[in-house]
């Protein structure tokens, strides 16, 4: 089986590559990280010019048997694969994400300015509201949801929210975990994936 990693909206595909190096090669098939065109320093794409249009970029990339590890924007990805590739997506980690829900009964913190002024993304990007809330019950594969407890960007509500409506999911919460935790906390981030990992071979 292999995994796929999917980064945040900054786009940075260094960011899961502590993580990836604590998981154990033998258990599993490639390890690929996918990046965004037009995020990340990463050049645009003829075929990508709006989020629906990202969306389908990387669902297209999902080709074999897989288990997708998500960070915040790219958990919105990760459950549109569930869901639309039931077959190939085996199982999801999802980290610190909206995974496309509906955030405005939530106290998030309104972080789609700054991440347009601190990293290079497209223009469209700051404008998608995807609402998944109706189909979460449709995800059938196992879900491992990770959040940290001072997470302002998706709070551990969206967390335990996500975990209500995936009835498949089990949720960790990381002490002092911030948006930031699946590269701050990467010994723990790893064992609860191995863990999981297991779990699923057993």
């Amino acid at each position: 089986m292999d995994l796929i990693f999917l980064p945040g909206a900054s786009g940075n595909t260094e960011f899961w590559q502590p993580v990836i190096e604590k998981l154990p090669q033998h258990q599993n098939g490639d390890k690929t990280v996918i990046a965004y065109p037009e995020f990340g320093g990463y050049p645009s794409h003829i075929d990508v010019n709006s989020f629906t249009d990202l969306q389908h970029y990387v669902l297209d990339q999902i080709q074999q048997p897989c288990m997708i590890i998500a960070q915040s924007m790219g958990g919105i990805f990760a459950v549109q694969a569930a869901l639309q590739k039931p077959k190939l997506v085996k199982a999801l980690v999802l980290v610190a994400t909206s995974g496309g829900i509906d955030l405005s009964p939530f106290d998030v913190a309104d972080w789609r300015t700054d991440y347009q002024q601190t990293f290079k993304v497209p223009d469209w990007f700051i404008h998608q509201q995807p609402h998944l809330d109706d189909v979460l019950y449709k995800i059938a594969c196992p879900v491992l949801l990770i959040w940290g407890n001072t997470d302002a960007i998706s709070p551990v509500a969206v967390g335990k929210y996500l975990h209500s409506k995936i009835g498949s999911s089990t949720l960790h919460i990381i002490k002092n975990g911030q948006h930031d935790l699946a590269y701050v906390y990467v010994d723990e981030v790893a064992e609860y994936i191995n863990k999981f990992i297991s779990q699923l071979h057993s």
